[in-house]
């Protein structure tokens, strides 16, 4: 499985853990003090890391766009402008922020919206930069992030599996440390443009990790990402749904977040491998529910065994595992045997059946506990009676 290093401790993909990434985004309303108490939320919740965005406002939008009037109940100012620099923290204060994270112990890295936030955050020294969908069709900027060869982990909204495959072509020019995120970009997603079944196709597509960066609501969809093999997940994390911004809908609570990382992990250690055996866990409810052959009616010894005369039932002592029925008929019996009585019962010390030779049962028993066994003889199942002209002294036997 591929596998990115992206710091000396921080390993994604391959047979490690999903990396959660815990997004604050914008959540922190431009307060300093709530981007704090997030960062310390997102570690106790148990996620791999913090992210934040960084923007400079100057490169990322027009002028004209920053003059729109925008007015609405998620504003915080009259123009985009006045809105985004309300949200927009400085360098001094993410420097703040990146000691902050360090203290609590929790890494911490932010997407870059454009070339200069790039470069801030390269010089910042966080261990990857994300960059999000609304760059996912600027191939200048793509070009320029993969010239730097830091690791770096790409979500892919907005566009489709050709744009995808640009990108990919882009940055594996240059380095293979990164991960491609599927991603649908709206605020929250319906359940049903979520698509997780394209995690699929970005595995047997492309040669690095994959995972999703998901904005619907609750955590149902997320799981299920993470079972179809997303080896990061981003989510966002917010003190209140109900705070001032596009993104609280779809975040989730502190506590919500612990228990997504909770239920995450219980996923990953479910998955196992695929290979289909018996496991040790089972044995009690083999030794208590499994079902063995026994006998459907009383038959004495040198008797033969046909169809009816063994049946499968839940049986104590236990006798052979009823997969073995069909070798089971049409054998001779060496012991006279009871109806109801479980077949080969005591195996290991005395045999039910006999064979001329001995010869090892070739089937085992499923049991974990049983051990092969030396058990029966094949008859020869019955045929219609022959009849010969015997000689004077002779006498005729059937079948």
């Amino acid at each position: 499985m591929v596998e990115v290093r992206i710091t000396e401790d921080i390993k994604i993909g391959g047979n490690n853990p999903c990396f959660i990434i815990a997004e604050v985004g914008q959540n922190h309303q431009g307060d300093i003090e709530i981007a704090k108490k997030l960062i310390k939320a997102a570690k106790e919740a148990g996620a791999s890391c913090v992210k934040f965005q960084k923007t400079c406002i100057s490169e990322k939008f027009t002028k004209k766009y920053l003059e729109k009037p925008y007015n609405n109940s998620n504003s915080w100012g009259k123009t985009y402008g006045d809105h985004k620099r309300h949200l927009e923290f400085s360098e001094t204060q993410y420097r703040e922020l990146y000691k902050y994270a360090q203290e609590v112990g929790i890494p911490f890295t932010a997407s870059a919206m454009d070339m200069v936030s790039f470069d801030f955050l390269v010089n910042l020294k966080v261990p990857f930069i994300k960059i999000g969908s609304g760059d996912s069709n600027n191939l200048l900027f793509l070009k320029y992030a993969a010239s730097k060869k830091i690791p770096l982990i790409i979500s892919t909204g907005m566009v489709d599996k050709s744009a995808v495959k640009t990108i990919y072509d882009i940055i594996s020019a240059q380095h293979k440390h990164f991960c491609l995120l599927h991603c649908i970009s709206a605020y929250p997603v319906p359940f049903e443009d979520c698509n997780l079944t394209v995690l699929q196709d970005y595995k047997n597509t492309f040669d690095v990790p994959v995972g999703y960066s998901g904005q619907e609501l609750g955590t149902a969809v997320a799981l299920g990402a993470v079972a179809l093999g997303a080896k990061v997940l981003e989510k966002h994390i917010t003190l209140d749904k109900t705070m001032k911004g596009t993104d609280h809908v779809c975040s989730l609570t502190p506590l919500e977040f612990q228990q997504l990382v909770r239920d995450v992990r219980v996923i990953e250690a479910s998955l196992g491998t695929p290979i289909k055996k018996v496991v040790t866990s089972e044995i009690p409810c083999i030794d208590k529910l499994q079902k063995s052959l026994v006998m459907g009616s009383t038959k004495n010894k040198g008797e033969i065994l046909y169809p009816g005369d063994v049946k499968i039932k839940v049986a104590e002592p236990k006798g052979l595992n009823a997969l073995h029925f069909e070798e089971v008929i049409y054998k001779t019996l060496v012991y006279d045997k009871k109806e109801d009585e479980p077949l080969n019962e005591e195996h290991e010390r005395r045999s039910s059946v006999r064979t001329p030779m001995l010869a090892p049962c070739p089937l085992i028993c499923q049991s974990p506990e049983r051990r092969p066994h030396r058990c029966m003889r094949r008859a020869k199942p019955p045929q219609a009676p022959v009849s010969r002209t015997p000689r004077p002294s002779s006498i005729v036997y059937t079948h």
